[in-house]
């Protein structure tokens, strides 16, 4: 049976009882910016801040997170606090500022030049620089700062999330050891070859064993993790145990794929105001009823396989030419790190793909691939799965991936295919998937044909199968078992 929010929300009076629990992310869940001259605030995009927010909302803890927006600061009362959702608040929303120094070295910097290409191994090589460290230590340290300042002598547990903060629980004990930190890694682990070049790598192990939990993926991330601390440090790897000793302290090691919010999403997609978004979407990209529609929704990054996306659409076009003003592609791409020089070279390479695509297949009623680079609604996004009939998502390495997840959701009427890279977590659960290796341009190709032949009967029970493993393992079983094991510290 799936899990529900009142079975999270006894779990957490079972399990955190009096205790403050306090999220802290980089991301905040809701960003406040100026249109038009009123203030309004949009949903991040980012698997992290889509899973955690309906957990908070059962959870009513504090989230600590960077503010970003135009009107962040305006909104927010004498103690940089908000509650939110902002049309019906359920927690408090706590943001931190950071000067352009400290976004610039922590965020653009060392986070994203270093830590992110490093534990992708994407094939784009990490840059290492002293002052981007030195940032990434000072963000860290406000973090915690803020984070003792909310807690002060409460008892408290500390949730945090990803990879930016990956010192942020050896910095909160050396000043409260009461507190009971865990950490969830929302990208890979590598394997300790590429990690062992880090110059900085005993530091984040320090900083990530300081966690009484530490959560990643799947198993096989784990394992890379805890050979990484058996090579590089002085500590007892507990195999059988799954946790690791260093410093007279254990960390428990744990495996937890994270998931959606099935039901709302399920239900959302039943709405009438999808229904006409629907509608609105057929009719602002001119797609006749007959059309095969595939869809894609990423993060503008070099990670998720965008490229591979539209070369595949391309070689699919080229070996079967009969399908031209059959099959539509169309491809959400939020900008992301732009301050980056890897991610304007990507920006610049995709706009100049989809040129050249849709100028070797149009005609004069049709191209092929619709690149969207605006800022969709949640109901745009269910609107947009609702409408597709088949799902793209193609990572060249991935820690989950939501977007896959939240498609099946939204598939009520079981006619949609998924088409999942290998490399990610969620092909470990998602068996009813077309598998592709997007660096196969010819296979992948094959398999955009596999999902348009598919017969009506072979798509149902796919779905129907894909969508009983999501309802299963919904955010709530996530977040449910996580906490579970805080029972065995």
């Amino acid at each position: 049976m799936p899990w529900t929010t009142g079975q999270l929300k006894t779990a957490i009076e079972n399990i955190i009882k009096d205790r403050l629990l306090i999220i802290a992310s980089n991301r905040e869940p809701y960003i406040h910016i100026y249109k038009e001259g009123k203030i309004e605030y949009i949903r991040p995009v980012g698997g992290a801040v889509t899973a955690l927010d309906p957990v908070m909302k059962v959870c009513k803890g504090i989230w600590v997170a960077y503010g970003t927006g135009t009107a962040d600061r305006e909104v927010v009362d004498k103690s940089n606090e908000i509650k939110v959702p902002p049309e019906n608040p359920k927690y408090t929303l706590r943001r931190i500022w950071l000067t352009k120094d400290e976004e610039n070295g922590y965020y653009y910097g060392y986070s994203n030049k270093c830590i992110w290409p490093l534990f992708h191994m994407a094939y784009t090589r990490p840059v290492f620089n002293e002052v981007d460290w030195a940032y990434y230590k000072i963000v860290n340290q406000k973090f915690a700062d803020t984070i003792l300042e909310i807690v002060k002598k409460k008892e408290a547990f500390i949730w945090i999330q990803d990879y930016h903060l990956m010192l942020l629980s050896k910095l909160l004990k050396e000043k409260n050891k009461n507190l009971i930190t865990a950490h969830f890694l929302h990208i890979p682990w590598p394997n300790p070859e590429a990690f062992r070049i880090c110059p900085q790598k005993i530091e984040i192990l320090e900083g990530l064993l300081a966690n009484d939990l530490l959560g990643f993926h799947i198993r096989y991330h784990c394992g890379n993790f805890m050979e990484t601390v058996r090579l590089e440090l002085e500590a007892r790897v507990d195999l059988e145990k799954t946790s690791v000793t260093y410093g007279g302290h254990e960390t428990l090691i744990r495996a937890f794929p994270i998931s959606v919010d099935y039901d709302q999403i399920s239900k959302e997609a039943e709405s009438e105001e999808v229904k006409t978004e629907m509608d609105r979407l057929r009719d602002e990209f001119s797609i006749d009823s007959k059309v095969f529609i595939m869809v894609g929704l990423d993060r503008i990054d070099y990670t998720k396989g965008i490229i591979e996306k539209i070369k595949a659409v391309d070689r699919f076009l080229e070996k079967f030419p009969e399908y031209k003003g059959k099959v539509i592609f169309i491809q959400k791409g939020g900008l992301s790190r732009i301050h980056i020089d890897k991610y304007k070279e990507l920006n610049d390479r995709i706009n100049s793909l989809v040129e050249e695509v849709n100028w070797k297949h149009s005609t004069e009623k049709w191209r092929p691939i619709v690149f969207v680079r605006k800022h969709m609604t949640r109901r745009e996004i269910v609107g947009l799965y609702k409408i597709a009939d088949a799902c793209l998502v193609s990572p060249l390495h991935d820690g989950m991936n939501l977007v896959c997840k939240e498609f099946i959701a939204a598939k009520n009427d079981l006619n949609g295919v998924l088409i999942l890279s290998q490399f990610t977590g969620a092909a470990r659960e998602l068996n009813d998937a077309i598998f592709v290796n997007p660096y196969d341009r010819e296979s992948f190709a094959l398999a955009i044909k596999e999902a348009i032949d598919l017969p009506r009967k072979e798509k149902e029970r796919r779905m129907k199968n894909l969508r009983t493993v999501v309802n299963e393992n919904n955010i709530y079983k996530w977040a449910g078992k996580f906490l579970e094991e805080l029972k065995k510290i």
